[in-house]
């Protein structure tokens, strides 16, 4: 998809592929049924659920910090963007409705979550049909850590996912024969869903590019706050040091942790035990996994909402089809949840915005609620990861007392 603007080339060369992608796409659309795109444009979704189309209210409902920042960086970084673009994107007479920002967020949002790798455009490229294959998390095979016995061992399943993301992915871009294409690595049946893996993503990464989540995502990765000294004594990024969906520690958090529960006189002389993975003693082991047990604890505790009432919530908006009107659904939300339902915020979220007819706040209101039942699915997924870890280390604790 191109387009001839030689008497914009300042603002081209100032605008980064992406932004110059996101105006392309734009431009066709502004062609309507002139542009040989128009068939493909016809099956795009409507919205997209990405973090850059977060309001909010469901930023907050997030709950976490780093998400919050996360949802907050990418709807800054969006503005920005779509500002830069802007008189380009006048100069290209674009329709009126196709220069606000909802039209930016909604190109970014294809582009984000459809486009393919291609060796030279860093933005990638639109596959019609090829980007419809929907999503199928890598898991590593097990059979390459069979015999791993020890329980030390067992964190060095961690963090592979980054070196090996190529690998696992189910497509690719062929000089050869010029050509994008995918393999199916298992045999389908007549009308199963033929599903491809994009590479490994958190759900948090999968919310901020793609606009969903899995309930259960093998390369999920929980975050839970530590101490500043924790991070100086560690030689590994501060993306290592996380929770895996089981609710185990990660390799690196381990070794950080034994080494910071280590006295500080000690620390050289047995620094190597901690950065190869091994228990420096039983009652290192014990001290760790009691501060994360508690840190954990004490992280759920603070949260506004409990894992049984953010379950209870996504049932809630799940049934919210059975009501006659929104109004009426958040009347009894409120009575039930009270805080976040307080002074009618999903009310004022859904129709706060002027000129709307009732045709538009019904739609409008429907991706509100979608992109808000998928912030509190997130954040149940991470309380539920983060009370896995407290069984997980009381499990640990358990054993190791008893030996």
């Amino acid at each position: 998809m191109k387009l001839c603007l030689l008497h914009s080339k300042p603002i081209l060369l100032s605008l980064l592929p992406r932004q110059v992608f996101t105006v392309c796409l734009l431009y066709e659309i502004n062609k309507g049924k002139a542009s040989p795109w128009h068939p493909y444009f016809l099956h795009l979704p409507r919205s997209y659920s990405i973090l850059a189309a977060f309001g909010e209210l469901e930023t907050q409902a997030l709950q976490v910090d780093y998400a919050i920042w996360a949802a907050q960086k990418a709807v800054t970084k969006a503005k920005y963007e779509w500002e830069q673009a802007f008189t380009l994107m006048k100069e290209l007479k674009l329709k009126p409705p196709l220069l606000t920002f909802r039209a930016w967020i909604w190109a970014t949002g294809t582009i984000s979550s459809r486009t393919l790798h291609i060796p030279w455009d860093e933005a990638g490229c639109l596959c019609p049909v090829g980007d419809f294959f929907n999503y199928a998390a890598p898991t590593e095979d097990p059979d390459s850590f069979e015999n791993v016995e020890n329980w030390q061992n067992e964190h060095a399943k961690d963090d592979l996912d980054i070196h090996h993301s190529q690998r696992l992915t189910d497509g690719g871009y062929e000089e050869d024969v010029a050509a994008y294409c995918f393999y199916a690595k298992k045999n389908y049946n007549v009308g199963e869903q033929v599903l491809l893996s994009y590479g490994t993503y958190t759900n948090l990464e999968l919310l901020e590019y793609y606009g969903f989540l899995l309930e259960d995502n093998p390369n999920e990765k929980v975050f839970i706050p530590l101490d500043l000294d924790m991070h100086s004594l560690s030689c590994w990024p501060k993306e290592s040091l996380y929770i895996h969906q089981n609710g185990r520690p990660s390799f690196a958090l381990m070794c950080a942790l034994r080494l910071w529960a280590t006295p500080p006189r000690q620390r050289k002389s047995i620094g190597h035990l901690a950065y190869s993975g091994c228990p420096i003693s039983k009652g290192n082991e014990i001290y760790v996994m009691k501060w994360i047990g508690k840190k954990c604890d004490a992280l759920l505790k603070e949260m506004p909402t409990s894992v049984e009432e953010d379950k209870s919530l996504v049932h809630l908006i799940d049934k919210m089809v059975e009501y006659e009107n929104l109004r009426e659904w958040v009347k009894e939300a409120s009575a039930v949840f009270g805080g976040e339902f307080g002074d009618n915020n999903i009310l004022k979220a859904a129709y706060g915005v002027e000129g709307d007819n009732e045709l538009t706040s019904l739609v409008r209101t429907k991706m509100l609620i979608d992109r808000w039942k998928l912030a509190v699915q997130w954040r149940l997924m991470y309380k539920t990861v983060v009370a896995r870890c407290i069984s997980y280390c009381t499990d640990i604790i358990n054993s190791l007392s008893t030996q």
